[in-house]
């Protein structure tokens, strides 16, 4: 029997490629026990808006990061980030089909006391995944489970504690994964390489893989759809 797993760490607003990794895998581990990593996608997205796209930045305490992980990784909320962030998303796509529905629910999803970033981005993973219909899929917080190794080592005994003998990788996976220690314990690795198709977009011309409100305003049909012929892996 056939079990795939895939992994990333904590992101704000990912874009439509990261739901695609969820989408593919039977398992999806939530990396929230590595390090941060300062200008990643880990606590910033970007969104389009009538001037074209932009960063929306969740600002973090980054003295000590690298001491410890995303599951310490305090929110600096002396910042008013989260009224900033909502009012660009609503001047960003008040035109879009059903805006008034979407952003009274996105609203409740900045109104949480969430002191770490992984727990924020966990919180609203569970609403993202909902709204594209990918709940098949185990997602389980590296956290939670006993396993502390690191890098390659890491996602290989992520893959033998839960008996995946696929393992779904980014395509930078390429530059650290020790492909012969996954092949002796016959586990494949799989990299993606996802491109999501052109859809309805405000503001001009299509921008890609921008966060994923961008696409979840824009579109009335299902979410769903944009995984077509990548789900099961």
């Amino acid at each position: 029997m056939t079990c795939s797993l895939s992994a990333h760490q904590p992101a704000y607003l990912p874009w439509l490629g990261y739901f695609a990794k969820i989408a593919r895998a039977d398992i999806f581990v939530y990396l929230d026990t590595v390090q941060f990593e300062k200008n990643s996608f880990t606590n910033r997205n970007r969104i389009k808006g009538p001037n074209g796209p932009f960063w929306l930045t969740v600002p973090v305490r980054q003295k000590g990061h690298l001491e410890g992980t995303l599951q310490t990784l305090e929110i600096d909320d002396s910042l008013a980030w989260r009224k900033k962030h909502l009012k660009a998303i609503a001047l960003s796509y008040a035109k879009a089909p059903g805006f008034a529905e979407k952003f009274a629910r996105l609203e409740a999803l900045y109104g949480g006391a969430h002191a770490s970033l992984a727990d924020f981005c966990w919180w609203q993973l569970q609403f993202w995944i909902q709204e594209l219909g990918l709940g098949a899929t185990q997602l389980v917080r590296s956290s939670e489970l006993p396993v502390l190794s690191k890098k390659s080592d890491l996602v290989l005994d992520l893959c033998r504690h839960f008996g995946a003998n696929r393992y779904l990788s980014g395509k930078l996976g390429r530059d650290y994964l020790n492909e012969s220690a996954f092949a002796s314990h016959d586990i494949e690795v799989i990299y993606q390489d996802y491109r999501c198709e052109p859809y309805s977009q405000l503001h001009g011309e299509f921008v890609p893989a921008l966060g994923i409100v961008d696409v979840w305003m824009n579109s009335p049909v299902p979410l769903l759809d944009f995984f077509h012929g990548v789900h099961p892996l």
